[in-house]
C-alpha cells in the first residue's frame, strides 16, 4: 500500500498570516516528499479560511519547483466550477510544468456556500451530472480534435494545447461514494478517490465493496482505490488526548460549513461557543477516538495493515485539522519513520 499527503492551508481563526499558513503548508508537502511518500494532493476550494485553495494547480506549479520525486494531485478539482476545455488546458499545461507528475482528482464539490457564489441555483445532483459529463471528456481533448454536444457543454473539434507530458495525460480519480459513483468511475477506467470522514470501520468496508462490485461488472484493467482519512500518530497518551480534542472542534467547524446557515466575515465563519461544540452529538470525542486513524504508531500500524488487507492501494495521510504546525509536523514525522517502514 503506497501512502500519500493531503493538506491545504487552513486556518479557524485569523492569528496567522496567509504567508505564515504557505510557509507551513509547504513545509509538510517538503517532509512529504523527502519522507517516501508518494503523492501530495491538495484541493480546490473558494472564499473559505477554513480551506484555503483557489486554484490548485497553481499550488501544485510551485511544489513541483520544491520537492523531488513526490507525484503531486488535485484532491479534488470541484467539475461544476469549470468548462472542459479550460480544465483540460489548465492540467494538461500543470503536467507539463510540473514535468509529468500531476494526477488529477475531480468531484462534484460539496459545499453550497461554494454553489451559492460560483454557480448560483446549482446542487449537488446537477453538480454530479456535470462532473459526469466533464470527466471523460479530459481524455478526449487531451487526446486531441474531440467535438461534443452533450447537457451542458457544446464545443465544435478541439485540442488541448500544450499536450500533457504524460503519453496519455494525467492519471484521472473520481471522488466517490455512492455505487453508481464507482460504476461510473471504473467503467470510465478512472481510478477512486474514498473518504468516510467519521463514519467508521463500516463505511471503509462498504467503500470497498462499493469498489469491488464496479471492478467485477467491468471488463480491462483494474483501477487504484485511495482511502483519504484524518491522521495523527500520538507521542503518548496525553498527546492523543489533546489530537482527540481538537479534531472535535474541527469536525464542529466543517460541519458549520456544510450546513452553511451562520454568518460568515471575511472568510471566516462565526465562531462556535463551547457549548454548541459540546452538544454537537453527529460528532463526539469517543466516536472519532474510535472511528479515525488516530492513536500510537502501532495502533494505527495495525488499523492501516486492515485497510490494507480489504483491498485499498493507497492510504493519503490528511493533515487538515486545526493543530498547529508544529503538532502536524510531529505526527507526520512519526508517521514517516514509526509508521511507513512497517509498510516497506
Amino acid at each position: 500500500m503506497d501512502f500519500s499527503l493531503f493538506a491545504h492551508m487552513e486556518r479557524v481563526t485569523s492569528g496567522q498570516s496567509h504567508e505564515e499558513l504557505h510557509e507551513e503548508f509547504v513545509s509538510l508537502c517538503e517532509m512529504a516528499d523527502q519522507g517516501g511518500m508518494r503523492a501530495i494532493w491538495t484541493g480546490e476550494h473558494h472564499g473559505m479560511e477554513f480551506t484555503m485553495a483557489p486554484n490548485p494547480f497553481l499550488q501544485l506549479v510551485d511544489l513541483a519547483h520544491r520537492t523531488k520525486n513526490v507525484r503531486l494531485g488535485t484532491g479534488t478539482v470541484v467539475a461544476p466550477f469549470w468548462h472542459p476545455v479550460k480544465l483540460a488546458g489548465e492540467a494538461a499545461a500543470t503536467d507539463l510544468l510540473t514535468g509529468g507528475r500531476l494526477e488529477l482528482g475531480i468531484a462534484r464539490g460539496a459545499y453550497s456556500f461554494e454553489y451559492e457564489r460560483l454557480s448560483p441555483g446549482l446542487d449537488a445532483w446537477q453538480a454530479g451530472q456535470r462532473m459526469r459529463e466533464i470527466a471523460p471528456l479530459l481524455p478526449q481533448l487531451w487526446a486531441g480534435d474531440c467535438a461534443h454536444e452533450g447537457e451542458f457543454f457544446q464545443f465544435p473539434a478541439t485540442s488541448t494545447v500544450p499536450k500533457p507530458t504524460q503519453p496519455d495525460g494525467p492519471p484521472v480519480w473520481i471522488a466517490a461514494r455512492d455505487p453508481n459513483s464507482h460504476e461510473f468511475g471504473v467503467s470510465n477506467g478512472f481510478n477512486i478517490q474514498v473518504t468516510p470522514l467519521w463514519q467508521g470501520w463500516g463505511e471503509i468496508e462498504s467503500l470497498m465493496g462499493s469498489f469491488n462490485a464496479a471492478c467485477e461488472k467491468h471488463d480491462g484493467p483494474r483501477p487504484k482505490i485511495m482511502l483519504l482519512h484524518h491522521t495523527y500518530v500520538a507521542a503518548d497518551a496525553d498527546d492523543l488526548a489533546v489530537a482527540v480534542d481538537e479534531l472535535h472542534r474541527f469536525y464542529c467547524y466543517f460541519g458549520a460549513w456544510f450546513k452553511n446557515e451562520r454568518p460568515i466575515h471575511q472568510g471566516q465563519i462565526a465562531a462556535l461557543s463551547e457549548e454548541e461544540i459540546g452538544a454537537n452529538k453527529m460528532v463526539t470525542p469517543e466516536a472519532l477516538r474510535r472511528d479515525l486513524t488516530i492513536g500510537t504508531a502501532q495502533e494505527i500500524i495495525d488499523r492501516l495493515k486492515r485497510i490494507e488487507d480489504l483491498g485499498y492501494d493507497e492510504f493519503s495521510f490528511w493533515a487538515d485539522s486545526g493543530m498547529s504546525s508544529e503538532r502536524k509536523k510531529a505526527s507526520l514525522a512519526r508517521f514517516i519513520d514509526e509508521v511507513m517502514p512497517a509498510f516497506a
